[in-house]
């Protein structure tokens, strides 16, 4: 497992659109799709990965509690299942059910989408506004699966609340930590 941080694209960045199919239901999904009123948050996840494996359950409960107010949200796979047999589609919609994964859990399987967004690890986390712009990158919080922190969800709350707050995300966001993202040779 190489330990790898995000990239942190540019904040203000506009979302990259997508095509991609939902492992849990067998449709293709558009960003369009996925997109909350209040704002939207992509996450790229990995079924192997201990580091996403450490805060699945937080990741769940944010979800759960921010949809309801007006947040979507999208996890994508671009983990070459090739050289982890544990990333396979077909294993991603085993890992949704079994983690209660309330969003779509999407394969990018040309690892095209990945690329635009410039994730570089799993977890990754990208939020964006209304309209689509990025307003925080980075760290789900400063658990991780190897530090003894229980999984709070602490930095990606603080830019969701603000968003409802009508107050200014902190534009001092860590990057994330975990496994790289395994590309195609």
């Amino acid at each position: 497992m190489a330990l790898t941080s995000s990239k942190m694209l540019a904040l203000g960045s506009e979302a990259p659109d997508f095509k991609l199919m939902d492992t849990r239901t067998g449709h293709l999904l558009e960003l369009q799709d996925i997109q909350g009123e209040k704002g939207s948050l992509i996450m790229f996840l990995s079924n192997h990965c201990p580091f996403v494996k450490h805060v699945n359950g937080e990741i769940v409960r944010i979800a759960n509690e921010y949809r309801q107010l007006g947040f979507g949200f999208a996890a994508i796979s671009s983990n070459d299942p090739s050289a982890y047999q544990e990333d396979h589609p077909d294993l991603m919609t085993e890992v949704a059910s079994k983690n209660q994964y309330s969003f779509p859990y999407l394969y990018d399987g040309t690892q095209e989408i990945a690329k635009r967004y410039q994730a570089s690890c799993t977890p990754d986390f990208f939020l964006f506004d209304a309209e689509l712009k990025l307003i925080y990158r980075g760290q789900l919080d400063d658990s991780r699966s190897n530090n003894g922190l229980h999984s709070s969800g602490r930095d990606i709350r603080e830019a969701m609340d603000a968003v409802l707050n009508n107050r200014m995300v902190n534009a001092e966001q860590k990057p994330s930590i975990g496994c790289s993202i395994k590309w195609k040779s």
